[in-house]
């Protein structure tokens, strides 16, 4: 790894935010990462993110701005609610930072764009954490496929459901970009991406609508490559959770579970079926937070070594195509405005998993 030379110092990083996820998965793959040196916490939440600062050895800020000012900050993790991605990552670059934000990278296709011509401009890294893509699993599971080890791709099928949120929760928010589409059904529409390819188009979809929280609660959609090869993806609160992928082919098909969130202990498995049975393969477990910063740390040492981010033509061209899906299945989609109905939140959960 980067930090096995002496001469190599650890990227220096803060993060602006206090999220519950960056606390129970980011902050510390931010912490235990030899690449990288956790030096700040800001949050809107002095207190809060005092705490985070106390537990993790570094230093808090009450305000975001404080930690852009610091010169000896090499790098950003923002993991602010969706609606406040644009703002604080062109600030961040602005700044001279390189940033690694959570999905989605902003809520509009514009804006997504606009951060990374920024990006580009300013000889910045800027990478959107769709951590699940640095993870071993997947690309064996590509490798197979790929390989021919299901024969011809017919289908994908993808799914990301979570239990039910309790009813302050920022993804009933829609001033805040809130939403299942935004916060899980990026998801499977990324891992259609990244088995199918960029050239997907939206077939059609279908969202269900809360006329309380005025935010999307679940949905599905149909996307398609031009050879026929179709992609089905579903995604919702309010639902016992699941988060996997399976793909059909001609000779077979691969499933996996726990596609999106696995913790850094657990086993992965790949299930293949075809006709000479059903086979299991177990792969090595690998926290996915920690292989995703060092991705970034990589990065980042690469921008500075050479002037210009060596990876920034193929991350942007696949941000932004996400973007465009996103968009196209919202505006394709039949709207079906739903009766609430409350449940505890939390009802549905498979022990804490979906926190993830």
């Amino acid at each position: 790894m980067l930090a096995d030379s002496a001469a190599v110092r650890p990227l220096t990083v803060g993060v602006l935010g206090t999220s519950s996820f960056a606390g129970r998965r980011m902050v510390p793959a931010l912490h235990g990462c030899p690449d990288t040196r956790l030096a700040a916490v800001a949050g809107r939440d002095a207190a809060r993110a005092r705490r985070t600062a106390a537990q993790w050895g570094c230093s808090s800020h009450a305000g975001y701005e404080e930690i852009l000012s610091r010169p000896d900050i090499d790098a950003v993790y923002v993991p602010l609610p969706n609606s406040l991605h644009h703002t604080w990552v062109r600030r961040a670059l602005h700044s001279g930072k390189h940033v690694l934000a959570e999905k989605p990278l902003t809520t509009e296709v514009h804006t997504t764009t606009e951060l990374f011509a920024l990006a580009a401009e300013r000889g910045l890294v800027l990478r959107e954490n769709y951590a699940f893509e640095h993870h071993d699993r997947h690309r064996a599971a590509r490798a197979l496929v790929e390989q021919g080890g299901i024969g011809q791709i017919r289908h994908f099928s993808s799914s990301f459901c979570i239990p039910s949120l309790p009813a302050d929760n920022i993804r009933h928010r829609p001033d805040l970009g809130g939403g299942a589409l935004l916060d899980a059904g990026v998801y499977p529409v990324r891992a259609a991406q990244y088995f199918l390819g960029d050239e997907l188009t939206v077939a059609g979809a279908v969202l269900r609508w809360d006329p309380d929280y005025g935010v999307d609660i679940g949905g599905s959609a149909l996307l398609r490559c031009a050879d026929g090869v179709t992609a089905a993806l579903t995604f919702g609160f309010g639902n016992r959770y699941g988060a996997e992928y399976e793909l059909w082919g001609s000779a077979g098909r691969l499933d996996t579970q726990h596609a999106f969130a696995v913790g850094a202990d657990d086993v992965p498995l790949l299930r293949v079926e075809d006709e000479d049975g059903v086979r299991r393969t177990a792969l090595d477990p690998q926290d996915q937070y920690l292989a995703v910063v060092a991705a970034f740390a990589a990065a980042v040492r690469g921008a500075q070594a050479s002037g210009a981010d060596p990876g920034h033509e193929v991350t942007a061209a696949r941000a932004r195509r996400t973007a465009e899906l996103v968009a196209r299945i919202a505006d394709l989609a039949r709207t079906v405005t739903e009766e609430p109905t409350r449940e505890p939140a939390g009802a549905g959960r498979a022990g804490d998993r979906w926190r993830s």
